[in-house]
């Protein structure tokens, strides 16, 4: 990535982003959040500037900066996703750990975020906006759909499909070809073992309804 990065989010998805372009010597420009209490501080020896709607800055993206997106709430990420689209004409970037492990074979979209000693399978798939936190594993031909978080050393088998911002905790495995509904959560340490339906909260070993 020739262009450095301008991340919107200063907080824990922001730090770990931060730390993935730092970890491929990516420049990164600065940092951006709403919270008043970080502006004008730094995280990693980054200065954290403005909101993150700072059109000043903002108006860097395109040919001198790139985006990632950063926020914690899936809501926000998407809300500011699709602003940066519409009046900038920006996509954000993945931000890929050095230590992750990404298949050529794989397929990501924009704004993907894969943690230090991640993998992502061949035929694996991921749509925007993911975050595959550190040592989770994506096998093949599993699919992730828009938006979906994956905890640390969370495992989704082969086949398996997960539906729009659903949420796998840290350490879940779910089992191959299960499908889990969008918005679904799953709670950490769970073992899928069925599928789990649209906005269903499951925990345990074998998880059920919670």
């Amino acid at each position: 990535m020739e262009n450095p990065v301008i991340i919107l989010g200063a907080q824990a998805v922001g730090t770990a982003a931060l730390d993935a372009f730092l970890s491929n010597e990516v420049v990164v420009y600065c940092l951006l959040d709403d919270d008043k209490t970080l502006q004008n501080s730094e995280l990693l020896d980054v200065p954290v500037m403005g909101n993150t709607d700072d059109a000043e800055l903002l108006k860097l993206l395109g040919k001198k900066c790139e985006v990632f997106v950063a926020t914690e709430d899936t809501a926000s990420r998407r809300s500011l996703t699709q602003m940066l689209r519409t009046e900038y004409e920006a996509v954000p970037v993945n931000a890929i750990h050095q230590r992750a492990s990404v298949s050529e074979h794989a397929t990501l979209g924009h704004g993907n975020y894969i943690g230090p000693n991640a993998v992502v399978a061949a035929t694996a798939t991921l749509g925007d906006g993911c975050l595959v936190g550190a040592n989770a594993v994506v096998e093949a031909k599993a699919t992730l759909a828009d938006y979906v978080q994956l905890g640390s050393g969370a495992l989704v088998g082969a086949g398996v499909t997960v539906g729009e911002s659903a949420f796998i905790g840290a350490g879940a495995v779910v089992v191959a070809g299960v499908k889990i509904g969008d918005k679904a959560r799953v709670g950490a340490g769970s073992v899928v073992v069925a599928d789990v339906a649209k906005g269903q909260t499951v925990f345990g070993n074998p998880a059920a309804k919670v």
